[in-house]
C-alpha cells in the first residue's frame, strides 16, 4: 500500500511539473507573439498610443478619464491631448480649443529599437506654425517591450508634458 501511495505522489509531482512547463511556454510565446505585435506596429508606423494619465512638469499628475490619443499612420500624426501646466503665450480671446491637438502630414518619424526589446520614437512636425500659442516641437516617445508606453510633448510656448499609457493597433484604410 505505502508503494502504491508512493507511486501515486510520485506521478502527480511529475505531471504538476509536466503542466507547469507547459503553461511557462505558453506564457513565453504569448509575451513574444505580443511583443512582435509592437514591433510590426512600430515599423509599419501605423498604432495609437491611448493616454492613461497626465504628468505636467508642475503639479501632480492626473488620472484621465476621457479617451485622449496620439494616432500615428505613415502620412498623418492626430493628436488629441489635454494639457495642464504654463503657457508662456496666451491664447486669443476668441480662442475656446485647449489641449493638444493637432493633425501633422508633414514629420519625420524615427524609431530606435534599444537592446531591452523596448522603442524610442521621435515625431517632429514639420509643419510648425510659429505664431500657433501651442506649437508642438516634438513628440517623444518611448514603447516598453510589453506595450506600455510614456509620451513627452514638447511645445515652444508652453512647459512639457508627459502622458503615460500604452500602444494598440493602428488604423486600417
Amino acid at each position: 500500500m505505502k508503494t502504491l501511495i508512493k507511486l501515486f505522489f510520485a506521478s502527480a509531482v511529475i505531471l504538476g511539473v509536466l503542466n507547469l512547463a507547459q503553461a511557462q511556454n505558453t506564457k513565453k510565446e504569448k509575451r513574444a507573439a505580443h511583443e512582435a505585435a509592437i514591433k510590426k506596429m512600430v515599423d509599419s508606423v501605423n498604432f495609437v498610443f491611448e493616454a492613461n494619465m497626465a504628468i505636467p512638469q508642475r503639479g501632480e499628475s492626473r488620472q484621465l478619464t476621457s479617451e485622449y490619443d496620439l494616432k500615428v499612420v505613415k502620412d498623418t500624426v492626430t493628436a488629441f491631448l489635454p494639457y495642464f501646466g504654463r503657457a508662456y503665450l496666451a491664447p486669443n480671446p476668441s480662442e475656446t480649443e485647449g489641449g493638444i491637438k493637432f493633425t501633422s502630414t508633414n514629420f519625420i518619424y524615427q524609431a530606435k529599437q534599444k537592446k531591452n526589446g523596448s522603442w524610442d520614437i521621435f515625431i517632429k512636425p514639420k509643419d510648425n506654425n510659429i505664431s500657433d500659442w501651442r506649437d508642438v516641437q516634438q513628440l517623444r516617445l518611448t514603447i516598453s517591450s510589453d506595450g506600455y508606453a510614456t509620451l513627452q510633448v514638447t511645445s515652444s510656448n508652453r512647459d512639457p508634458i508627459s502622458f503615460y499609457g500604452y500602444i494598440k493597433g493602428g488604423i486600417s484604410h
